[in-house]
């Protein structure tokens, strides 16, 4: 049973891009003052996928644990500032045909606690307020395309995320990092040969020949070409559930005389989903949608005139995406970072916050085996499980939003509603918020927020995220009635006004 002793002397990263500029960036913090020498290979041959340009309230903790201010990065990638993510036309229940998901954070603990209440309520079937747009912070400030940080006596209460320019992220981190030394070779591998062990012993690269390491990390996208390709790691597909595998992504201008959304939008259209993200020089756009349902030609026309004029002569690209996820991120001596290790489609912006939990996951492992000096097969099969549990956990909740969306209008809305290939946590979850108020089978009565614990559903999304996508959607009873005066209803107008004046 190998037992690491200490850390890699050397670390290959292969694969520029954002993943491969974070993880540098991660482990020469964590790292670099024992010793471990980092080199990045990249290919100018390899263009960069780039699918996404928001990013989740992690990416703040990312770059405050760097040291870097937002006044260095964000100017320099053209970054806006994020406080949800709206959901336009998902449904068609009436006052419910879209919301804002916003991030929750200790401003919002009052007003949060009374949606809830409030939720649970009509649940049973009480007519009363329970749409999440009238209770948070950050989706009164992003109705009104205010900052999360506009009022300085909120500014440590507040959560956020950002839109950027993802290609300029990568750029940003990469000039920083050769500053710091970091070795860095623009090379094509042309070979990933294995030792007796199965481990992977050498690259073989164009022009700069062979390159030795302990501990590779494959960075290099959806070819995985350390991981899937040399290790033969196996790949779970998510097809049966996330219909998605394809996407168009087009730029367009924004008007910067009017004050700039701090959300990203993304609209139900007709086979699929539209994502428009403000940058502070532009906005970027992008179709999401199932190539059964609807031909690229057809997607590109419907996406550009939902954009309308702005998109005028800005060039599409296509992209393909295969949905799903390894195995095993962590097998033998290499450790998959972003695409390689899987992908879930772009809808809640959990990307960078993949690439990012995974090795800060990854890091502190590691840390553990050294110093307890436990096996390296205990380890790897701890940190798979639990990564492939977080795949899981956001899985369902970007599941979640296909089978609640309320659209009669095509067969591809149709079809995402009425599938059955949910998980077990899924299939669990949607029972339990329908059968609140009423009698289970068993006689008892259900609880969402225990089936959250059961199926440790809060591992990513929190009980409010949960609540906010169900309510979102309208998943309420049909026939309502009014409370009785013994019923204790929290004060909307009262949170509303909080909101408001907060903001």
């Amino acid at each position: 049973m190998a037992i690491a002793q200490s850390y890699p002397k050397k670390i290959i990263i292969l694969g520029g891009g954002t993943a491969g500029w974070m993880t540098a960036s991660l482990l020469q913090k964590a790292w670099s003052h024992k010793n471990v020498e980092i080199l990045l290979i990249e290919s100018e041959d390899i263009g960069k996928i780039g699918v996404g340009e928001g990013s989740t309230p992690a990416l703040k903790l990312f770059f405050e644990h760097l040291g870097i201010s937002e006044s260095e990065w964000m100017p320099q990638c053209n970054a806006t500032y994020k406080c949800g993510i709206s959901f336009p036309n998902w449904s068609e229940e009436l006052g419910f045909e879209g919301y804002i998901h916003p991030f929750y954070s200790q401003a919002d603990f009052k007003a949060g606690s009374a949606f809830m209440h409030n939720a649970k309520l009509r649940r049973q079937g009480f007519d009363v307020a329970a749409h999440p747009d009238k209770y948070w912070v950050q989706s009164n400030l992003a109705k009104t395309c205010k900052s999360p940080i506009a009022k300085e006596a909120l500014s440590n209460k507040m959560d956020y995320g950002y839109h950027f320019d993802s290609a300029l992220v990568g750029s940003f981190l990469k000039k920083r990092l050769l500053k710091l030394g970091i070795q860095h070779l623009t090379d094509t591998v042309t070979e990933v040969k294995l030792n007796n062990a199965g481990d992977v012993s050498t690259l073989i690269t164009k022009d700069n020949g062979t390159q030795c390491a302990n501990l590779f990390i494959d960075c290099s996208g959806f070819a995985a070409a350390l991981i899937r390709k040399a290790l033969k790691v196996n790949f779970i597909d998510y097809k049966e559930s996330l219909f998605n595998d394809s996407a168009i992504a087009i730029q367009s201008t924004i008007d910067n005389t009017q004050p700039i959304p701090s959300q990203t939008t993304s609209s139900a259209l007709s086979n699929g989903w539209a994502w428009s993200i403000p940058l502070s020089n532009r906005y970027g756009n992008g179709y999401v949608y199932s190539s059964k349902y609807i031909s690229d030609s057809d997607a590109e026309a419907e996406l550009r005139q939902h954009i309308g004029e702005g998109c005028k002569g800005y060039p599409a690209r296509i992209i393909k995406m295969k949905l799903g996820r390894i195995e095993q991120h962590w097998h033998k001596n290499v450790l998959a970072v972003g695409l390689s290790q899987g992908f879930i489609e772009p809808l809640e912006a959990t990307a960078l916050m993949l690439i990012q939990h995974t090795v800060e996951s990854f890091i502190n492992s590691y840390d553990e085996m050294v110093t307890i000096k436990t096996s390296l097969t205990k380890q790897q099969s701890v940190f798979n499980n639990y990564i492939n549990e977080v795949f899981e956990s956001i899985k369902d909740y970007i599941v979640a939003h296909y089978r609640l969306n309320s659209r009669t209008d095509s067969q591809y809305w149709r079809d995402n509603r009425e599938s059955t290939h949910n998980s077990e946590r899924l299939a669990a979850l949607l029972k339990a918020w329908d059968i609140t108020g009423s009698k289970s089978e068993s006689g008892k009565n259900d609880d969402f927020e225990a089936a959250l614990t059961r199926y440790n559903g809060e591992l990513t999304y929190f009980v409010p995220s949960w609540y906010c996508l169900f309510a979102g959607k309208g998943r309420f009873p049909k026939q309502l009635t009014q409370p009785s005066t013994d019923i204790k209803v929290a004060p909307t107008e009262q949170v509303s006004q909080y909101c408001q004046k907060v903001s």
